[in-house]
């Protein structure tokens, strides 16, 4: 490997050093405290919501894993440019690692549930791997210097070697040579008859050659035990942070609470078993997640406490042992992201379990000109729910299970909001820790600091999720799918293929308002290149506008439709 070779690879394992270090530290206080983490949520709070919209409707709920990927070529190639530039006497690169650990703890000390331990792995790790890389490139520099030395004393006997076979012409001519010319004409005539030029005898020369390589190999076995160190230390880190943390035992032994009050029955006839489509319930291993969370928070109902106060006569604190006393109720409710494309995914049914929220609300007491309610989660994240709809009537639940089993943690164990008929930017809090009653000029929560409609209405939708194929055979065809309107219902699905008119499809059993309903047409399909359209007519009888929009400021809307080639 050359010596630009060597140096971009000390880059790199000197920045696997700074992350594998930074891991380690990050035990003793949070797996969110690491560069990589701390940047990472930097990048979701910061990046335009045009891009982010761009990217879910892109890769879905892949979003993550794919900032994490970008990340991580981003590093490699950074940290190869500044091994690449750094220098014994000019620390450039060692600057560009100082200068990645101050931003990186900058970004940690920032999060809203940080300490100021939560510099430490930044700081730490930065230390090191500046240490690391100066150590590499000082190798790598005394490399260089015995390979420049070496090749200038091979270049040199090559002269002579050239010289010797002119006969030594050029080093003895004329009547002015001097003692030295006829010296190294000797010399020359040595070289010539089978000796070497003094000071490059064959044996001097491969003994620099063997030292040479035997250095070369000094430095790539630093560097591989360096990036081994770092690889390791990164991943000892990770895994020892994650299992000390980690909930999923205690959330298999918890026992949820036995609800009262009529328990929600799925009529057989709400799910019309379809080939093709969603079924009524989402599975929890199925059900969509989007939220601003890089990992997974992990939450002991043990330690998870809720404060409900602000504008309230009186402030409650509720422990997860609290709840326990209190009567659960189960409610089914379809819950809508809003970066929900038109036909999208982002969205999900299920069955829940948990404590009305009107009733927590009216023991605090909220005052009379109060009008929001700003939830938070335990990683900082805030939604700012209208008040009004948490104390109308509706299922508004303090959730601790779902589709019968405790809260899974990438949905929000141990307790989280489910707010029928508003999307979740501005309801579904997941591992709440806070409600503040206030008003929507006084606060403002994560997203609609950003831009988003501070309400949040779901707005009627309707999917196609058969037929997928983009060819089939002329004749009967089943086209189907979902349809939702939480909290108004759905009154009615129609179909339209290519320009022709809207015929009316046949709808499944509606068990709740608050859920999407599912629905079929049977289409007797003819040869030829067509567009299937959807749209539905909610409980009010107001229909799905046709009116393309994208998500920014408050939920996607327009037609679905699909293409198919028939015949």
């Amino acid at each position: 490997m050359a010596e630009r070779g060597l140096r971009v690879a000390s880059g790199v394992a000197a920045a696997g050093v700074t992350l594998g270090v930074a891991e380690l530290v990050a035990v003793l206080i949070s797996t969110d405290s690491t560069p990589l983490q701390a940047v990472g949520a930097w990048v979701i709070d910061h990046t335009p919501d045009t891009v982010r919209e761009r990217v879910i409707e892109t890769v879905g709920t892949d979003d993550k894993l794919l900032l994490f990927i970008s990340m991580g070529i981003v590093t490699v190639l950074v940290a190869g440019l500044a091994g690449f530039a750094e220098r014994v006497r000019r620390p450039i690169g060692s600057i560009a690692f100082g200068v990645f650990g101050l931003l990186s703890l900058l970004a940690a000390v920032g999060r809203p549930t940080a300490g100021w331990t939560w510099a430490l792995p930044s700081l730490l790790g930065a230390w090191a791997g500046i240490a690391v890389l100066r150590s590499l490139i000082r190798r790598t520099e005394e490399f260089a210097a015995a390979s420049a030395e070496l090749a200038s004393k091979e270049a040199a006997a090559e002269a002579l070697t050239k010289i010797s076979a002119t006969g030594g012409v050029g080093l003895a001519e004329g009547p002015s040579a001097e003692a030295g010319d006829i010296s190294d004409g000797a010399a020359a005539d040595n070289a010539a008859a089978g000796g070497s030029a003094p000071g490059v005898s064959r044996s001097t020369t491969d003994d620099s050659r063997f030292e040479l390589a035997l250095q070369r190999r000094q430095v790539m076995r630093g560097i591989v035990i360096a990036a081994a160190a770092g690889i390791g230390a990164g991943v000892v880190g990770r895994v020892v942070g994650l299992r000390s943390h980690n909930v999923s035992s205690e959330r298999a032994e918890v026992k949820l609470p036995s609800p009262s009050g009529p328990v929600p029955v799925v009529d057989p006839a709400a799910d019309l078993e379809i080939p093709g489509l969603s079924p009524y319930l989402t599975s929890n291993a199925d059900f969509y997640r989007i939220d601003t969370a890089l990992t997974v928070p992990q939450v002991s109902k043990d330690s998870w406490s809720l404060r409900i106060h602000g504008m309230v006569d009186r402030e409650i604190r509720l422990t997860y042992a609290d709840l326990a006393s209190r009567q659960a109720v189960e409610k089914l409710v379809t819950l809508t992201c809003v970066s929900n494309p038109v036909g999208g995914d982002l969205i999900g049914n299920a069955s829940w379990l948990g404590y009305r929220l009107d009733e927590l609300l009216a023991e605090a007491g909220p005052h009379a000109d109060a009008d929001m309610v700003l939830s938070t989660s335990i990683d900082g994240f805030t939604a700012g729910s209208p008040l009004a709809a948490l104390t109308d009537g509706r299922d508004a639940l303090l959730a601790v299970g779902m589709n019968g089993e405790p809260l899974p943690t990438a949905h929000g164990y141990p307790v989280r909001l489910v707010v029928p008929g508003l999307y979740g930017y501005v309801s579904a809090t997941k591992w709440v820790t806070d409600i503040e009653i206030t008003r929507f000029d006084r606060a403002q929560a994560y997203w609609t600091k950003r831009g988003w409609s501070q309400d949040g209405p779901i707005k009627t939708g309707t999917r196609i999720d058969t037929p997928t194929a983009s060819s089939l055979a002329a004749g009967k065809v089943t086209v189907a799918g979902v349809a939702w309107a939480q909290h108004r219902g759905i009154q009615a699905v129609e179909v339209r293929i290519d320009n022709g008119a809207w015929q009316p499809a046949r709808l499944a059993a509606e068990p709740s308002i608050d859920t999407w309903r599912q629905w079929v047409f049977d289409w007797q399909a003819t040869s030829g290149l067509h567009t299937v359209w959807a749209r539905s007519t909610d409980g009010g009888g107001a229909v799905q506008t046709s009116d393309v929009a994208y998500p920014v400021p408050d939920g996607a809307t327009g037609y679905p439709s699909i293409s198919v080639r028939i015949g």
